[in-house]
């Protein structure tokens, strides 16, 4: 029933389980994909965001670092669903929101996607340009958004190849860089600049946190795969080890290039190839920088194409599609992001602060019902077949899920501290923004005990026909 993933080159699944007879790989893949996913511009930028909000650089080091770890692991645990179920991220959350329901939570993932996928472009076309010495932004940008169609296209395999690849040239060229960095300043001088305030130690752990967030809506993708027999601690650690190194080691980095001043803010891929020295290194740098974000942003391009699809056959009560009909939605994906890049290219990094904050906002709730639901309430057993049946066990709709999320965004509302909005808590705290510790926990407390002894809950996994026989 259905093609198998594996044959020949390009991916055929989409939406469907991934049947055991194709399921391959180890969790050291989850390492090399999400470190490499991590270890990269943008990253670094998110790092130096910490310098623009106010933060002194050792305390955004550390409160990057918490950031980091605490919001792995609410990543890492969404990862660790994808081999018991073999399923996308966002498919699973039917189970939560009904097989209509969920359709709220997908359409903010879609925004998500083809926010990360713009900035990616945006970042990796300067660094085409300049690779090329192109003047006209559009060149660079058009050919990331090609090459990004062909890895999405083929799919699964060649993007956890990109991911190792990414690794180690992420590795060589940041350590390069932070050598450069090391030899051509006084590092020592980007430290005790301002005041430690705990509102900007709590604002960079946000930033973090938000970040490693960010990644739950499609971690799962990328799990699925791996054998069913695969610890989940195994996956768990694998993912939370990857994603955490890699994002701290470029964040730091991002967080001495701004203190240090110079042009990074204005200017940041021409001032990483400067700071490499320039010539055949500079170039041999930008080639880092597009590959690093080649692979978050096929993370990104599959991501998206998914949740459209997950969002639409909600509708339709498809589980697969055709080849040509895949091609077309991540070709129409890509295509929107870069339509997108070119558009706000020239106010990136206020963009972006803005951006990942107001993703915090909308994820963390999500986030907080998927994992209680999973670990705490159906612990680890979902009826496979009903994920795409409206008529089945969860419904169109489980307005009691829809309604904890919403609850979960609202009750942010006085504690958030963003550029269109400060709450009168955040105030209170002098800029302090606790909103999303604050969603994560009512979100968790209100949904267990709505839903607690739900007798929705299959009493073992229910898998389709083919699984099963």
């Amino acid at each position: 029933m259905g093609a198998v993933a594996s044959s020949g080159v390009t991916e055929t699944r989409t939406i469907d389980r991934i049947t055991e007879a194709e399921r391959h790989g180890s969790p050291a893949n989850q390492f090399t994909l999400w470190f490499g996913a991590n270890l990269q511009i943008t990253a670094v930028v998110d790092g130096a965001l910490a310098i623009v909000f106010g933060a002194e650089a050792l305390t955004a080091i550390v409160g990057l670092a918490i950031g980091n770890v605490l919001g792995g692991i609410v990543m890492a645990l969404h990862s660790a669903q994808g081999p018991r179920l073999g399923l996308p991220q966002m498919i699973s959350s039917r189970a939560q929101f009904g097989v209509k329901g969920a359709t709220l939570p997908l359409v903010l993932v879609i925004f998500m996607y083809l926010g990360f996928a713009a900035t990616g472009t945006v970042l990796s076309g300067q660094a085409i340009n300049l690779m090329f010495g192109v003047q006209a932004p559009a060149f660079g940008m058009i050919v990331f958004g090609a090459l990004t169609a062909i890895i999405a296209l083929i799919g699964y395999k060649l993007i956890h190849t990109i991911g190792r690849i990414a690794t180690v040239a992420g590795i060589l060229g940041f350590g390069y860089l932070t050598i450069q960095l090391f030899t051509h300043y006084n590092v020592s001088d980007a430290f005790g600049q301002k005041p430690f305030t705990m509102a900007t130690f709590l604002l960079t752990i946000a930033l973090s946190a938000g970040w490693q967030m960010t990644f739950a809506p499609y971690v799962a993708d990328y799990s699925r795969y791996l054998p069913t027999s695969t610890s989940s601690a195994a996956t768990f650690w694998s993912t939370l080890a990857g994603t955490a190194i890699g994002a701290q080691i470029a964040m730091t980095f991002g967080v001495l290039v701004a203190a240090l001043g110079g042009d990074f803010l204005k200017h940041q891929v021409g001032f990483l190839g400067g700071l490499a020295g320039g010539g055949l290194v500079a170039i041999a740098v930008y080639l880092v920088i597009v590959t690093g974000k080649l692979t978050v942003n096929c993370l990104n391009a599959y991501g998206g194409f998914m949740t459209m699809l997950t969002t639409v056959s909600s509708f339709s009560h498809q589980q697969r599609i055709s080849q040509g009909a895949r091609a077309l939605y991540i070709v129409g994906f890509i295509a929107l992001s870069v339509v997108i890049a070119l558009s706000a290219s020239a106010n990136f990094l206020a963009a972006f602060k803005n951006f990942v904050l107001l993703l915090l906002a909308v994820f963390v709730p999500w986030s907080a019902v998927n994992l209680v639901d999973y670990y705490l309430i159906s612990k680890e057993k979902v009826d496979v077949p009903a994920l795409y049946d409206p008529n089945g066990r969860y419904g169109a709709y489980n307005w009691t899920a829809l309604g904890c999320y919403i609850a979960g965004v609202v009750v942010q509302i006085p504690f958030l501290n963003q550029a269109l909005y400060e709450g009168p808590i955040a105030r209170m705290l002098d800029g302090a923004d606790l909103s999303w510790i604050v969603s994560l926990a009512v979100t968790s407390a209100l949904y267990y005990l709505l839903e607690h002894g739900n007798a929705n809950v299959p009493k073992t996994m229910i898998l389709p026909a083919e699984a099963a026989a």
